[in-house]
């Protein structure tokens, strides 16, 4: 008798756990592992965690007069969030993988399509780009990148327009990827 309530109990918190996983692709939003422990050994850490309410609130701070800064007020607009979280090390692989691989497999959900792959051996490099889809509409944004002495998660929420998100590119705490006509790239 116990051995059925506990495999029941087992197999009701698995398939308890499959809505959560699209939930999560539902809305673009990543859950990130706790790093609090690595930003000891971290010679850099950058961590920017802005909701609707902190967006609304920078988007006060852009130029209505230019032109770049009003097309970053209107992308901003459509957006629920942004979340930064980068670190960089002294030395190689000072950080594990394997928090890096738990943010990948919430991108392996049904909702998430990967967009853009980038790996070198030589340099050790990988990068990952994916988009969260409802139906044929973009609400969330994922780039994971990883080197051998940093790696970065960037998770943009809500309606994303494709072809303004590089204006994004050295504010907010995104960081320069260069997307706007080449792939993104790990410097």
């Amino acid at each position: 008798m116990k051995t059925f309530t506990l495999k029941a109990i087992v197999a009701l918190l698995l398939l308890a756990s499959l809505p959560c996983e699209r939930a999560l692709a539902a809305d673009g939003r990543l859950l990130l592992p706790d790093f609090s422990a690595l930003e000891d050994k971290a010679s850099e850490v950058v961590d920017v965690n802005l909701n609707t309410a902190l967006l609304g609130l920078a988007a006060r701070f852009l130029d209505d007069k230019s032109p770049d800064e009003v097309a970053v007020k209107q992308l901003v607009a459509g957006l629920t969030g942004i979340y930064v979280k980068s670190f960089a090390f002294d030395g190689d692989f000072a950080y594990p993988k394997a928090d890096i691989e738990v943010v990948r497999k919430q991108l392996s959900v049904p909702g998430w399509q990967k967009l853009v792959e980038v790996r070198s051996r030589k340099e050790q490099t990988h990068v990952d780009v994916y988009l969260s889809l409802d139906g044929d509409k973009v609400n969330g944004l994922a780039i994971l990148a990883s080197e051998p002495r940093q790696f970065t998660i960037v998770n943009i929420v809500g309606s994303v327009d494709l072809r303004k998100l590089h204006q994004l590119e050295g504010r907010f705490g995104v960081p320069d990827l260069r997307l706007e006509g080449k792939p993104p790239t790990v410097k």
